[in-house]
């Protein structure tokens, strides 16, 4: 097969929850540039549309639909509309992450409902997908992690900034999502779904100039990751290109922890 086909996501069903974040978007506009038809679901449909309407002008097919990752009855909803609206779902981006917890310190009770959203809820839609996708007759899950649930808090970050210490809920939800992919690997093969994982580093976003100077002298391409980083690299394990990869995580993070 031709490497642009074993790369195209023509008339593939693919959907990304957190798809008007940060990385979101730059996930959401690579599969719709690999031809694919895109679902973003989100728990704000407007915000969605809003990244919706820029990127069909560049005749990208992307669709907004409504789920509430912690409520069990909206993520099956989710899943019947689709199945109701495609008849099938090719690939699963799980990419949304609530984040609560705003550092080291915060009340306990926040720890608690980022895990019922991040970590009961994450299980559910990942588990309910899965079930669409074998369904489908098999398919791809990226679970979109990050380095911060590989490694520990580099402190000196954030030196000079004013910022307090980074929360641990966070660390604990993509460690967590890090593990869980290696197990679904095996557990999936037999429905042909293949399971694997990307752990970026920071997005460029405007940060700190104290931040970002403490965190790009240790990334020996000297920055952090822009728009289009993480793009290809999820196209890649959603597509055929990566048939024979599974259970594996692609640390992102320019070199930083090499």
């Amino acid at each position: 097969m031709h490497v642009k086909e074993l790369l195209s996501l023509k008339n593939k069903v693919c959907l990304v929850t957190g798809g008007a974040g940060k990385y979101g978007r730059c996930i959401t506009e690579a599969l719709g540039e690999a031809e694919a038809k895109v679902v973003i679901a989100s728990r704000s449909v407007a915000e969605a549309n809003k990244v919706i309407s820029e990127m069909k002008k560049d005749g990208l097919d992307i669709t907004a639909m409504y789920v509430d990752q912690a409520d069990h009855a909206s993520v099956l909803k989710l899943k019947d509309e689709i199945k109701a609206k495609f008849e099938r779902l090719d690939v699963f981006v799980n990419n949304a992450v609530l984040r609560p917890m705003k550092t080291y310190t915060s009340p306990v009770d926040q720890f608690s409902e980022s895990m019922r959203v991040n970590a009961t809820g994450m299980f559910d839609i990942t588990r309910e997908m899965a079930d669409l996708i074998g369904q489908s007759g098999g398919g791809s899950i990226v679970n979109i992690c990050s380095m911060m649930g590989m490694f520990g808090p580099d402190l000196s970050n954030y030196e000079g900034t004013g910022w307090d210490v980074p929360p641990p809920d966070y660390f604990f939800h993509k460690g967590g999502m890090f593990t869980l992919t290696r197990y679904l690997a095996r557990v999936l093969a037999d429905k042909n779904i293949r399971v694997n994982s990307v752990s970026p580093g920071g997005i460029f976003a405007g940060q700190h100039e104290q931040f970002l100077n403490n965190y790009t002298k240790k990334v020996p391409v000297g920055r952090l990751a822009n728009n289009d980083d993480i793009k290809g690299v999820v196209v890649f394990l959603a597509s055929q290109a990566s048939a024979y990869v599974n259970g594996i995580n692609i640390l992102m993070d320019g070199g930083m922890h090499s």
